[in-house]
């Protein structure tokens, strides 16, 4: 018998595995796919945007050395919009920061998160293995697995679902998850511009969607260029010099000419929200809990918040010698804690995309007033800032750089 079985070990769920390590919890970490093979959904080519909370919940778990070297800095932060007036721009040492956030290759996260799991004497792991079926009970849950097409069993108090935005976890509990399909498509690649991007994070919005360059050490910017689907399966059949064509169109020369581009990813956007948090004797974090869209960069860092706000109910659980972690009133103080940080990154990021999606000529002129309104108040340069830590509620401990052993 496990106190918690995690299931999926992408990003969140091996950094929730991580932060529970050393907290006296015996744990049990299932996933499908290695985290080094090239199959691995989570540590692939892309790159993600990490706040300075979450490189500070990173820095408390011991994890940010292994990926500091690979990391970029991102210095300033510059968005407009195509075709109008309105821009705005957030420099970090205005900010009395180092950086506004830091770039880092998926890659390079999954090694970091996974390299401590390897020789825990607290985690078990199944890898790779699938969960065929998930079986709530009252005092605790049966997952049957299959490893090396061998069916087990593994039993725990709690369950964690990180398994994504398609949960089988959180199905099983019957949690129903809302989806709003933003009919639009994320084409993912890196280009080489002909200026250093000097460490500038460009989000510029077009007709179609959102345009975000997000600058790499080499030199190099990750794209995330987001059409509508027709047009982003016509973009990916297009050769490398049609392609940065169409993203210097969008973009401008601001970066000079774009010389080079990598290979094209395409991701179908959408926003999932679990209409729950947690059920029985479940808990769902990351995107099994909300997927949401690209255009803030909020995602993993909600979720890695998710992680921190659970490891410190754990943590204060254990240190009052609470055996059963699924008793229920956990979870209740997890729903609680995590409800405002949640609704607000949901609402911004959504609102951002309807904002900025919408043709309506009163709603353009708005926008672009209130990025000229942006660019020049430092309160609301500062609010930003502090999304970096959470949109609302209580701070967890490990985004404060407090340990919780």
């Amino acid at each position: 018998m496990f106190d918690i079985a995690i299931v999926g070990g992408g990003m969140v769920g091996a950094s929730l595995a991580v932060a529970l390590e050393g907290l006296g919890v015996r744990m049990a970490l299932i996933e499908a796919v290695p985290h080094d093979a090239a199959s691995q959904p989570s540590f692939d080519e892309r790159t993600t945007a990490l706040s300075n909370g979450s490189r500070r919940i990173l820095e408390t778990l011991g994890v940010w050395p292994a990926v500091s070297a690979s990391a970029t800095p991102i210095r300033k932060i510059h968005v407009s919009d195509q075709g109008h007036f309105g821009f705005a721009r957030v420099d970090a040492a205005e900010q009395g920061l180092r950086a506004m956030g830091y770039v880092v290759p998926n890659r390079a996260l999954g090694s970091a998160l996974w390299s401590p799991l390897a020789h825990s004497e607290s985690v078990r792991v199944y890898c790779p293995a699938q969960v065929l079926r998930v079986t709530p009970g009252e005092q605790s849950v049966e997952l049957l697995i299959a490893q090396g097409g061998a069916p087990s069993t593994v039993e725990a108090r709690l369950i964690v679902a990180a398994d994504g935005a398609q949960s089988i976890v959180r199905s099983a509990f019957g949690i129903a998850a809302e989806i709003r399909d933003y009919q639009q498509t994320a084409v993912i690649t890196a280009v080489l511009p002909q200026r250093f991007h000097d460490y500038v994070a460009y989000e510029r919005f077009t007709d179609s969607g959102p345009l975000a360059l997000l600058p790499l050490a080499d030199g190099r910017c990750t794209l995330v260029l987001t059409l509508g689907p027709a047009q982003a399966e016509l973009a990916m059949s297009w050769s490398d010099e049609e392609f940065l064509a169409e993203v210097q169109r969008r973009f401008g020369f601001r970066l000079g000419r774009f010389l080079k581009a990598g290979r094209r990813v395409a991701y179908p956007l959408s926003l999932t929200r679990s209409t729950r948090t947690s059920a029985g004797r479940c808990v769902i974090v990351g995107n099994a809990a909300q997927g949401l869209h690209p255009v803030a960069g909020m995602g993993f860092n909600l979720g890695l918040r998710d992680v921190a706000s659970l490891a410190e109910l754990v943590a204060e659980r254990r240190n009052a010698q609470d055996a059963d972690l699924g008793g229920g009133r956990m979870q209740s103080e997890y729903d609680a804690w995590r409800a405002a940080d949640r609704g607000g990154i949901i609402a911004f990021t959504d609102g951002l995309v309807r904002i900025f999606s919408s043709p309506l000529g009163a709603v353009q002129r708005l926008r672009n007033l209130g990025l000229l309104a942006f660019d020049i108040l430092p309160p609301a340069k500062a609010a930003l800032s502090r999304l970096s830590t959470g949109a609302a509620g209580r701070i967890p401990k490990l985004a404060r750089g407090v340990a919780l052993r």
